[in-house]
């Protein structure tokens, strides 16, 4: 961080964003479900393979979001969620955005926005990243146990869950803070 804030001019303000993708689909993931006691609520599951992926960035400390429901998970769709991304920054600062070292991430093929700097989070350590937490919180609660019918549904039901997650910044904050990430 210290190497990002020399060079940058005096006075620019850091965001501190996170940046994760998760896949959703047919073949969805059943989670826990309350229930009386003896019961057995119901969970559907599909077995169909159509998916798609949301690309999610976090930025905690002001409760914003960025994200964008794409059919595949490569380096054309990681440049377009940085443009995402790079609107979502406050006019005059900069993003410093933490991510894995997925290879459509570490491509010299980036083209990467003038207030966006990347930097990696150290492999095999997704408990660092808090936008994993935030594929939990929505699939325990918006996307898990249902059956998709069509791929536009999968499309439909993602943006559904994105936007709300976005209209609740208080979520953002909870979920995406981590205190030793905040002392820069």
């Amino acid at each position: 961080m210290d190497q990002i804030r020399a060079e940058l001019p005096a006075g620019v303000a850091i965001e501190l964003w996170w940046q994760d993708e998760a896949r959703v689909g047919q073949k969805n993931k059943i989670t826990r479900r309350w229930a009386r006691r003896g019961t057995r609520p119901r969970a559907p599951r599909d077995q169909r393979t159509k998916s798609a992926y949301i690309f999610g960035a976090i930025c905690p400390r002001q409760g914003k979001a960025a994200g964008l429901v794409l059919p595949f998970c490569n380096t054309a769709a990681m440049n377009l969620h940085l443009q995402e991304i790079s609107q979502a920054v406050s006019p005059g600062a900069h993003a410093v955005v933490l991510l894995d070292q997925a290879g459509w991430h570490t491509t010299g093929k980036l083209s990467l926005p003038n207030n966006i700097t990347l930097m990696m989070l150290p492999s095999r350590a997704p408990e660092l990243n808090p936008v994993e937490n935030v594929w939990q919180f929505m699939r325990d609660n918006w996307l898990s146990n249902r059956i998709f019918n069509s791929y536009d549904a999968i499309i439909d039901h993602c943006c559904e869950a994105w936007n709300k997650l976005v209209n609740q910044p208080w979520q953002i904050i909870s979920i995406g803070t981590r205190d030793w990430a905040n002392g820069f």
